[in-house]
């Protein structure tokens, strides 16, 4: 628990609320932030906001628990890409990304603290490194900020769709021609932790889908991502009736007693950030597709 009080000089008049506590604690200026939206920061007993500007005598008492820090931890993921700027690893399925609350360990963060030495998210320390994010249960690429340069322009490309992003998915069914789903996204409102295709309160959201190979109960797609929605490829594979295979969520029991989603991010295509060097980046085929089609397969 940290307890504490200042009381503000006339050097120190004028300086804004968080400033003034930025220099005085060893926790970053969003987190100072949080702490006086919260009530754990006041003025004279009072609430403020964090742009407040300090008056001569000001009574500050701050009060907060100690959070935990996050640990470097030996986890396993491929470094398929790295230069001084960015990184470009392989997540295992399973592998949560950030920590959350009362989580601070076993997530690739963890891990990336563990092998890189720099790190950059300016914007919120508990995700270093971090600009995108993959689901638990889905597998592959995910680009890693290890400068701060190379975090803002990355962030920007995201945003702009500057980056070309390909999953490769196993569904239920035969699909013999290529297709995209245009369909808006929103939160379902009869179940809140899924997403669904929906008018009402959604964003559009536009998946392309080519065939790869035809097997006997299922097929193997390249999926490409236009937009950036929640639970997207699985979403709009649901909504056309060819679940992926082991989707728990959004799927079908299947014969094939898959519990686990067989979507994996492969390929990354885009300009470096910094060096303006055409990247295309293509992961390994995952086992676990190679084991379950070997398992179950008659190609047609």
């Amino acid at each position: 628990m940290y307890n504490n009080t200042f009381v503000v000089n006339i050097l120190d008049a004028d300086t804004r609320l968080d400033k003034f506590l930025d220099q005085k604690l060893e926790i970053n200026r969003s987190q100072i932030k949080k702490h006086i939206e919260s009530g754990n920061i006041l003025i004279n007993g009072k609430i403020v906001k964090a742009g407040y500007s300090l008056k001569e005598k000001d009574i500050i008492t701050v009060s907060y628990e100690d959070e935990e820090k996050l640990i470097p931890e030996n986890i396993d993921f491929d470094v398929v890409y790295e230069d001084e700027y960015l990184a470009i690893i392989s997540k295992p399925q399973e592998l949560v990304v950030h920590p959350g609350a009362g989580n601070k360990s076993g997530t690739l963060v963890n891990g990336l603290l563990y092998k890189f030495k720099n790190l950059s998210n300016p914007i919120d320390e508990d995700r270093p490194g971090i600009v995108h994010r993959l689901d638990k249960d889905t597998s592959g690429l995910m680009i890693i900020a290890k400068k701060d340069e190379a975090y803002y322009r990355l962030v920007e490309m995201f945003k702009n769709r500057d980056i070309e992003k390909h999953y490769l998915a196993i569904v239920h069914g035969n699909i013999f021609e290529d297709f995209d789903v245009n369909a808006p996204i929103g939160r379902d409102p009869n179940n809140r932790i899924k997403m669904k295709v929906i008018q009402e309160n959604s964003k559009m959201a536009c998946t392309s889908f080519h065939v790869l190979k035809n097997f006997d109960k299922f097929t193997l797609l390249d999926v490409t991502l236009h937009t950036g929605r929640t639970h997207q490829i699985r979403v709009h594979l649901s909504y056309v009736n060819h679940p992926v295979v082991g989707d728990e969520t959004y799927g079908i029991k299947n014969k094939f007693k898959i519990n686990k989603q067989l979507l994996h991010a492969y390929k990354l295509k885009f300009i470096h950030p910094i060096s303006g060097e055409e990247l295309e980046i293509t992961d390994n085929f995952p086992n676990r597709f190679n084991d379950f089609i070997s398992l179950f397969s008659e190609e047609k």
